[in-house]
């Protein structure tokens, strides 16, 4: 059932959770009139030029779902305004040829408004906040969007779902030969390699069976994953510990992509990835510790798609 939207926005739930502190409403967030159906891209006027003295952020619908604490990754469909012109600057997540965008609360990767727009907000609301462009983009320019000194950036945006930690699909039978691979409360992996050489063609295994969306190439992807080097053993890059990661398909070595392409949200992958399929053609990674002919083992958690 769809939700109509009241005209103008309210106030924050109340309290705060532990991780999480509420950005407060105020008169510029409270100003910003937004109509339409959940789900769909809404409405939104404003008086122009539309002013805010600090960040603001008012609720348009308060959602029932988990809130976004730190470290946390919720997708989201999201437009931005320009303030003083009313200018839309973009818009993501609202059509099927526009995805959802995935942000993570705290993350400093990106312009500052972009996670206090998230930030202890529950699943399934939808939001507006308003913030000096200063304040938002922080060191970034934000000129090359057309905002001049003093300017007000307007975001309206659907916290659509709160991304999964771990991978949550029906754990499968070990494979026979495979690196073995054991399982912290949280998630995070311990891969022991075998005292064998490795294969010589790039392997894959499924060791829980997710139920979602299933992967197709191009798509954006946002997983959890380990990468360990089987000649050492040795852990030389994961997101485990820093938050989920993002990245299109085509952005990573073709053993790491066919390991994804295909398998369907909520499974765990380990792949055995051959020199040809990993670091080998770039001449191994140096700074990491990978040689040409290295074989490397990722062990990767297939959290959200979007095609």
């Amino acid at each position: 059932m769809s939700i109509a939207l009241l005209t103008g926005c309210s106030g924050a739930p109340s309290g705060d959770d532990a991780g999480c502190t509420e950005v407060q409403p105020g008169s510029a967030s409270k100003a910003v009139t937004v109509k339409g159906k959940k789900g769909e891209e809404p409405t939104v006027t404003f008086s122009k030029p539309l002013t805010s003295e600090k960040t603001e952020r008012s609720y348009v619908i308060t959602g029932k779902g988990e809130r976004v604490t730190d470290s946390r990754t919720a997708e989201v469909a999201i437009m931005a305004f320009n303030g003083r012109t009313g200018d839309k600057i973009s818009s993501n997540g609202y059509t099927k040829d526009s995805v959802t965008l995935p942000l993570t609360a705290g993350d400093t990767t990106v312009i500052p408004a972009l996670t206090q727009l998230i930030e202890c907000v529950p699943a399934g609301s939808r939001v507006v906040l308003t913030a000096p462009v200063e304040d938002a983009f922080g060191p970034a320019d934000p000129s090359t969007l057309g905002f001049k000194e003093g300017d007000t950036i307007v975001f309206v945006s659907d916290i659509v779902s709160i991304v999964p930690d771990k991978a949550d699909g029906e754990p499968q039978p070990e494979t026979p030969g495979f690196p073995t691979v054991k399982l912290a409360k949280d998630g995070t992996p311990t891969v022991t390699i075998p005292k064998s050489d490795p294969p010589a063609a790039t392997q894959l295994a499924v060791l829980k069976q997710g139920d979602g969306d299933e992967v197709q190439a191009g798509d954006s992807v946002t997983v959890q994953y380990q990468g360990v080097n089987w000649r050492t053993g040795e852990v030389f890059d994961q997101s485990w510990g820093r938050g989920v990661a993002n990245f299109s398909t085509n952005a990573v070595v073709k053993g790491f992509a066919d390991a994804m392409v295909g398998q369907r949200v909520g499974s765990q992958v380990i792949t055995v990835i051959a020199p040809a399929d990993g670091y080998g053609p770039q001449g191994g990674q140096p700074a990491a510790g990978i040689e040409a002919d290295d074989t490397l083992v990722f062990v990767i958690d297939i959290l959200a798609t979007a095609h």
